[in-house]
């Protein structure tokens, strides 16, 4: 039965005025292939037709609504001809999502999209049912060329600019991937001893010395200092890219890690080849020393 102040609501929601452009709420009353309707505590219901649900294609109202639930829209039409009041999802639901995809810009959180065309220079997903572009820079740690087969594809992003008077909401994979693969270099460089021994691959040659990629993923710079221990003024006299070599990690620090190439174990037969000259050895026999009668006469190649 109706309290006394049930009927006050109703009398007051009698004498309320509802205009264009107005945000209000309504409880889902209703669901079908045309529209959503409301109940707008008015004496005409609302009304949401499905091309003010949503932009997004994969939104779909028998799934993503509820009769019951309580929704906020904004008001198209205070009368659509048929005495209903009509009634905007889309833009309620835009007005919110600026504001909360430009907290997600600042506070530089991770999201999942899912990618829905390959489009001009990139591909297209929808984030806060706002559609988004993903530059085919920001799709993978290297430039993309087939955007195409990344439709229907989960991407952790994060939002990169979100400018609401232009519509434009641009997203990127590339700073989440650059993001977890230095935490897992982080983790290897503490796994790290130094006076470790790793094969690695010559990377790139500069004045100052060689980068080399180790086997465990990390690279290195061995300073000219240590890559031989005969005395070279670049590092091209004695290596090249792509040359295999045996590396031994001197220091890990800030991030960085200092490699040796003349100090690794292996190389010593080849250090001291360097050095060991040929020379002949005579000794005079001396009176009471056996060894220097022994070794009198014996010439040393």
């Amino acid at each position: 039965m109706e309290t006394m102040a049930d009927f006050e609501k109703e009398l007051k929601n009698s004498f309320r005025v509802i205009r264009e452009g107005e945000r209000i709420e309504g409880m889902i009353v209703d669901i079908n292939d045309e529209v959503v309707t409301l109940d707008l505590s008015y004496y005409a219901p609302g009304v949401i037709p499905l091309t003010e649900l949503s932009d997004d294609p994969d939104f779909s109202a028998m799934r993503d609504l509820k009769i019951g639930d309580n929704i906020e829209v904004i008001v198209t039409q205070t009368d659509d001809g048929k005495g209903n009041v009509e009634c905007s999802l889309k833009e309620a639901n835009e007005i919110s999502a600026w504001e909360h995809l430009k907290e997600l810009k600042e506070q530089e959180t991770v999201v999942s999209v899912r990618v829905k065309e390959a489009v001009n220079a990139g591909v297209v997903g929808y984030l806060e049912g706002i559609r988004a572009f993903i530059p085919a820079s920001q799709l993978a740690l290297t430039f993309v060329e087939d955007t195409e087969s990344y439709i229907g594809k989960n991407l952790e992003v994060k939002v990169i600019t979100v400018e609401e008077s232009a519509k434009k909401l641009v997203l990127s994979a590339k700073l989440v991937l650059k993001e977890r693969e230095a935490e897992n270099d982080r983790a290897k460089m503490a796994m790290i001893v130094p006076g470790s021994i790793f094969e690695g691959t010559v990377e790139s040659l500069m004045p100052y010395g060689a980068f080399v990629a180790m086997e465990n993923g990390l690279t290195g710079l061995v300073h000219i200092s240590k890559i031989s221990m005969k005395r070279i003024s670049k590092p091209s006299e004695v290596l090249s890219v792509g040359q295999k070599v045996k590396v031994k990690v001197i220091e890990v620090k800030d991030g960085k890690i200092s490699l040796s190439i003349c100090d690794v174990e292996t190389n010593t037969s080849e250090i001291v080849t360097d050095v060991i000259e040929t020379f002949d050895y005579e000794c005079e026999e001396i009176p009471n020393n056996p060894f220097g009668a022994l070794l009198a006469g014996i010439k040393l190649d």
